[in-house]
């Protein structure tokens, strides 16, 4: 039997202030490209069906980072009210044909598109409505919402991502085993930049 492969969105977010980082950390280089083109390239290079990205902080300079490629742009103007306010604007504006949402944090440049399609093919053959990258029994990211999350994603606030709807849906949980350590590591700090990135 065909497996049913369903539309899935994929909301990268990448508004955040880098604080920690005392810069724009999604400016810095990681490789031959900044670490949000690395990212984003990943994305392009997976099997999702839409690409959001959520701008916030020094947005012009991410416009122009992004250039050409074929992802959606949205502004949040309250990027400093936390991650929350982000996820609202890339639901609100997604198609209308999205079954799967996937919350993405724009600063893990080691998640591959492999480990992408792996998430993927595992929310279309399991119908778990919440699925998890695992790495040594780790849980991290990026992770796919059921549609039927949408308004709980909506209702987010703060700083807080999809954790908490990952608490309150523990039953509907699907973990999924993954060789990329990236899944665990976001950069923040110059010592994580320093230790991380390529040579």
């Amino acid at each position: 039997m065909e497996i049913e492969k369903r539309f899935i969105t994929a909301i990268i977010l990448a508004a955040g202030e880098s604080k920690r980082m005392g810069q724009s950390k999604l400016t810095l280089e990681w490789g031959k490209k900044s670490l949000l083109e690395e990212n984003l390239d990943h994305f392009l290079d997976s099997g999702v069906d839409e690409i959001t990205v959520v701008l916030g902080y020094q947005a012009a300079e991410m416009e122009r980072l992004i250039g050409d490629r074929s992802v959606t742009i949205a502004i949040n103007p309250a990027f400093s009210k936390g991650m929350g306010t982000s996820v609202v604007i890339g639901v609100n504006i997604m198609s209308p044909r999205t079954q799967g949402i996937m919350l993405a944090l724009a600063d893990q440049p080691s998640v591959d598109s492999a480990t992408i399609n792996k998430l993927i093919d595992a929310f279309n053959e399991q119908k778990k409505g919440i699925v998890v990258p695992v790495f040594q029994k780790k849980r991290g990211n990026p992770v796919i919402f059921d549609i039927k999350y949408r308004n709980e994603l909506l209702s987010l606030k703060g700083d807080i991502g999809g954790r908490d709807i990952i608490g309150h849906h523990a039953k509907d949980v699907l973990e999924v085993p993954v060789e990329n350590k990236g899944v665990l590591i976001d950069i923040d700090t110059p010592e994580d930049y320093r230790k991380l990135k390529p040579a």
